[in-house]
């Protein structure tokens, strides 16, 4: 089948019609896209004018402790405990014998809620209930301590 010159040539211009619509609109929603992105984004240079906010930050993994920081030491299941850490160790000896004890046998002797339960008479449940109390009061004794931290270090 033969088409004719004019029924070509309306195919090419229908064609490139369709080309110049999809293009069009791809760059409509490439810069709708790149507009959104500008309205979430802060540019750098704004970031360097302000003195308060800096855009990085220093890890305090590896800074050295003071030298006249000690090691707690806790007796707890018969076992010596030793942290390292003077919050930490605060907020552990906020804690309940039974709490210190559940959290001891949980993250230092690698025991599990079962076998807890076992030693205590309980079950398993009622160690997770244990454990998970324990830590959110351990959570919430630390985050005490470092907002007092914070406020004696801003006066």
């Amino acid at each position: 089948m033969s088409y004719s010159k004019e029924y070509k040539e309306h195919i090419e211009y229908t064609f490139a019609a369709f080309c110049k619509v999809v293009l069009h609109n791809a760059a409509m929603s490439a810069y709708r896209d790149i507009g959104r992105q500008r309205k979430h984004e802060i540019s750098l240079d704004y970031l360097m004018e302000e003195e308060y906010y800096s855009p990085f930050t220093t890890d305090r993994y590896f800074e050295r402790q003071e030298i006249s920081t000690q090691p707690t030491e806790f007796v707890v299941c018969g076992k010596i405990i030793v942290i390292e850490n003077e919050q930490l160790a605060k907020a552990f000896s906020s804690l309940s014998e039974l709490q210190k004890e559940v959290l001891t046998m949980y993250f230092f002797f690698r025991y599990t809620d079962r076998k807890i339960g076992e030693v205590y008479g309980k079950s398993r449940s009622t160690v997770n209930y244990w454990k998970l109390a324990a830590l959110k009061q351990l959570r919430k004794e630390w985050e005490r301590l470092e907002d007092e931290e914070r406020k004696t270090d801003t006066f």
